[in-house]
This record gives C-alpha cells, structure tokens and sequence, in this order.
C-alpha cells in the first residue's frame, strides 16, 4: 500500500504545523501546532482534524513550541489515545507550556466575556489547563539518535536541530521512503544553542521556510541592545522586551548578563515577569550537552534578573515607573502579561518595546514592525509612542541564506523538497532559491495537501 503525507497545518502559514503520514499501517502525525496570528488562521483552531484523532497511533514531536506542540491537549481531549514521542528537553518543558497555555486560553475567554468585546456570548477556550494537564500522560520520551519503532516497517529517529532547548529534526523511514522534517532549524551561530545536525541522504525533505525571504542583520545584537538601553535607562525609561517564554528569553537574558559584566549597561533592575520562563529556566541547566554554556554562565544569566510570579507583583510593576528592563511574555505580543505594560508604558516616548524574533502576520508584534502607532488591547486603542526596535537577527530560526547552506552541505539531494512553516512570500522565495541555486525539484504544498510518498510530486 502506498505510504501518503497530508498537510494539515503550516501552509500559507507561519503556524500551526502539521503532517500526517498514513503508511506502514501505521497513521502518525508530525507536530500538532496551534494556529496563531490573523483571526482567519486563527479560526482553524475550532475546525476539527480531518481524521479522526482516535485514529491516529502516534504523534512525534518536533520541539514545545506552541505553534508545533500547542493543540495537542485538543488532540487528547477529542479521542487521540497513543504515544506523543518526544526528546526529554521538549517533554520537560511541555509540562509547563502546555497547562500554561490552557490557562491562557481561558483567562482570555473569560477576560473576552466579562469585558463583551468577543463577538461570541459565551466565549469558550480552545481547551482547558485540565486539558492540558490530562494530555502530559501521553508523553514518551526518545533519545537523540535513537530509532523509534513506530510499526514492523516504519521508524523514526530525532535528531538535534538547534533552536531552543530538546528541540529536533525527525527522519521518518519506511521501507520504501525516507522523509526529513526539519522542525524549526536553528542557526550555527547561535550564542545559546548549539548547531543544528547536517541533512542526511532522505527521498523527502519538508523544511520549514520562517525566514525564507529574509537574512538576518549583521549587526551585533548586543551592542545595539546596550546601546538602547543605556539610551532608554539614561531619560529614567522602561524598556520592554516581549519574549518567548522559552529560548527566546534564555538568550536575552544571555546577552543582558554579558553586557552587564563588562559594565556596558547601567545598573537597573531587570525583571522577568513570566511564570513559565520562570520555570522554564532550570531545565536547561539539566541539559549541558545541548548549550553552549558552562554552569557558571547559566548561574549569571538567572541570576540577573528578579522574578515575578504573582499577579499583583505584576501590576505593580506598571505603578513602578523607569529605569527598568521589564521582559515578559507573549513575543508576539498576541497574549500575557506584556500587553498590561505595553498598556502602561507604550504611550511614553521615554520608554522603548523591543521586538525580539518572527512577528507572525496579524498579530501585535507584526503591527508595530510595520510602524503602527496604536495597538488594540483589552478591547481599547492604546497609542504608541515608545521607541520601537527590531532585534530579528536575536532570532533561534536559519535565514534564507543558512537554510540553504545546510540543505548544501548534504551528499545527496532528496527527490523532492517541500517548503512549509512560513509566511506566503517567505515561502515562495525559499522555493525559488532552493529551484535556482540548488536545482532541486521543490514546491510549496497547497493547505491539506495529500501526496505520494512512494512517488513525490
């Protein structure tokens, strides 16, 4: 029987990433992501999968990330009943991604009602923390390198990619086909994680293309990041850095611990008001042999900044004033406690947001990149006045020009390449280079998308 791959998720967008693979006798699906971003992606959120989750006999896991990891507690809920395979480092921080997220998604349910600025009556979360909570038992972890027995003819082996921390490329391989996703790629220079594994000889490649139509800046992040800072801090200001809770947090407070010790920034309190990076934080001390640091680093790089858990600290901080250096999440400004601040502090011309990664089309983030002066928030137009700085070459993603180095770098080129997990023009522009400059045979999947793995199109 002919083994087929559907895409269910991250075409024509940036999010919610997806794939199933029916073959082997054996359905498994390949992320199961959050869709995140304008409210028409979002939407697909309700939309149930196309088949059955009960019918599905494994998930395999790229990394936690809530584009990739986030709708398995629907998944769970809904019937799946099987193993969700995933390394230690990526289970680990699911158990504090996963309950969070449903927390989220009910605080912003209820928030919606209470306030009537949902179009809905009775605005419901995607699912609960109890979900959340629930669909933890499912979790198996791997090791890298590896094999997973997922039928009699079917495996699939976790490789390292880079990008945050458990985070991984997976090669599924049947008796007739080998497929390569890449997950989320990192990038060989990053200061925290180390290099993503090279491409090994595989018929399919399915690659993620965030950054396809872009490179990343040249500059040194820290010295523009000091340098606004002590700028910011010098009229008594408040900078504030929206950050994902994991990975993207890790290196800011890496780059804010340097830039201290040599004494490049003043002395302000710094604050991390996010409970989950919070938590988040000591698992990569658990996990050496992924990172860049020593133990003496990571020590400095906590020790930084104070933590706030509560609620009611939180608030105070928008009562506090500058100079400060607040980061919280959401990165993309889409939820969390950051948009109580940006709420607080975003109408000052003292103070300055710093945007430190991929802004996904349609979400707060992505606005203020494109020189918006007020942002929607709880309902009401807040005006934005602080300076604006995008840091995207802090991101933990390859650009265009490192995707297509490591996809170089391979002895053997796959039979077909699909280009997935980004924007429209991102993804078009990858294909064309990997057309052009590789000669690959390469196209961009269409939204459920069914192809034939025996036989790539």
């Amino acid at each position: 029987m002919t083994s087929r791959m559907s895409f269910l998720g991250a075409t024509d967008t940036v999010t919610g990433s997806r794939y199933l693979i029916d073959g082997g006798g054996q359905r498994t699906l390949v992320d199961c992501g959050l869709f995140q971003g304008v409210k028409t992606i979002r939407d697909r959120n309700r939309s149930p999968l196309p088949v059955a989750p009960d019918s599905i006999d494994a998930v395999l896991l790229t990394h936690a990330h809530l584009d990739h990891s986030g709708y398995l507690p629907a998944l769970v809920r809904d019937g799946f009943t099987g193993p969700i395979y995933a390394t230690s480092g990526t289970a680990e921080l699911c158990e504090i991604l996963l309950p969070d997220s449903g927390y989220l998604l009910e605080q912003e349910a209820a928030h919606a009602a209470s306030h009537h600025f949902s179009s809905h009556s009775r605005p419901t979360p995607i699912y609960t923390a109890a979900d959340a909570t629930a669909c933890l038992s499912r979790f198996r972890t791997v090791e890298f390198d590896v094999p997973v027995q997922l039928s009699g003819t079917s495996s699939a082996t976790f490789v390292p990619a880079g990008h945050i921390l458990g985070a991984s490329q997976i090669r599924v391989t049947e008796d007739s086909y080998s497929v390569h996703f890449t997950g989320d790629l990192g990038r060989g220079g990053d200061p925290l994680m180390r290099a993503p594994r090279d491409l090994e000889p595989s018929d399919v490649l399915v690659t993620e293309s965030t950054y396809g139509d872009r490179v990343h800046s040249d500059d040194d992040p820290e010295a523009v990041l000091g340098d606004l800072i002590r700028r910011v801090a010098g009229k008594g200001g408040v900078v504030l850095i929206p950050a994902f809770a994991v990975g993207r947090t890790e290196t800011i407070l890496l780059h804010l611990s340097r830039l201290r010790d040599r004494g490049e920034i003043p002395d302000v309190p710094i604050y991390l008001n996010s409970p989950m990076a919070i938590n988040a934080a000591r698992i990569y001390e658990r996990h050496p042999d992924e990172h860049r640091l020593d133990r003496a680093e990571v020590e400095r790089m906590y020790d930084i900044a104070h933590p706030v858990r509560s609620v009611d600290a939180s608030k105070l901080l928008n009562l506090r004033g500058g100079p400060m250096i607040i980061i919280s999440a959401s990165g993309m400004l889409t939820g969390g406690r950051i948009l109580h601040h940006i709420e607080a502090y975003g109408s000052d011309s003292h103070n300055a947001i710093v945007l430190t990664g991929f802004q996904a089309t349609g979400t707060r983030g992505a606005a203020l990149t494109s020189g918006a002066r007020t942002l929607r928030i709880f309902g009401q137009d807040v005006p934005i006045r602080a300076e604006v700085l995008d840091l995207d070459n802090l991101s933990a993603h390859a650009d265009a020009d490192e995707l297509l180095a490591w996809m170089a770098r391979t002895s053997t080129p796959p039979a077909m390449t699909y280009v997935t997990h980004g924007e429209p023009r991102a993804s078009d522009s990858l294909r064309a280079r990997i057309k052009r400059e590789l000669g690959w045979r390469v196209r961009v999947p269409e939204p459920g998308e069914t192809v034939d793995l025996g036989a790539p199109q």
